[in-house]
């Protein structure tokens, strides 16, 4: 395992689609086990981030912990990619930027359809929420951008196929369009 290419992947504020859309390579993945050993993962159920030479990173930061999950896989990845539409731009879950966060919590804690016991959760293990959606590359820098909602399988071969062999990731304008 020690001269495999170290991969790690999380989901932060999304839909866990790209996540779904990588496993759809498929009996590629065997190849991709070949020379891949993965870390942070929900294929390993690693709970933390370590040295790793590649780190997928699916959602937008909504909370503290998603703050907290995106550090450390910045400072623990080589190479640090935001996958899909989520994490380049915020996507579905920044829809909420332009409502007030207390007026999102009422909507739907105190006064949305069929709420009973009305009360807005305020457990300190649920993490902090941020004011704002924000896109990961607001909070760290990001070393590529894998478009897409999610990126197809075939851009998760490609690109990963690139790096791993050493070129720099080249998406053909068929692997990317979207008609």
């Amino acid at each position: 395992m020690a001269n495999k290419i170290r991969v790690a992947t999380t989901s932060l504020a999304g839909c866990f689609g790209c996540h779904m859309s990588f496993l759809d390579i498929d009996e590629r993945m065997l190849q991709l086990a070949e020379v891949v050993e993965f870390d942070r993962s929900p294929l390993t159920d690693i709970e933390h981030c370590t040295d790793c030479d590649i780190g997928l990173i699916e959602g937008g930061v909504c909370n503290s912990e998603n703050v907290h999950v995106l550090r450390e896989f910045r400072k623990n990845c080589k190479i640090l990619v935001a996958v899909g539409a989520c994490a380049i731009n915020g996507g579905l879950p920044a829809l909420r930027n332009h409502i007030p966060l207390e007026e999102c919590l009422n909507e739907s804690y105190i006064e949305g359809i069929g709420v009973e016991n009305p009360k807005i959760p305020s457990d300190i293990e649920l993490p902090l929420l941020l004011n704002q959606v924000h896109p990961i590359h607001e909070v760290v820098k990001i070393d590529y951008f894998l478009p897409g909602c999610p990126p197809s399988a075939d851009v998760f071969w490609k690109f990963l196929t690139d790096l791993i062999e050493g070129r720099e990731p080249s998406l053909p304008y068929e692997l990317v369009h979207y008609d």
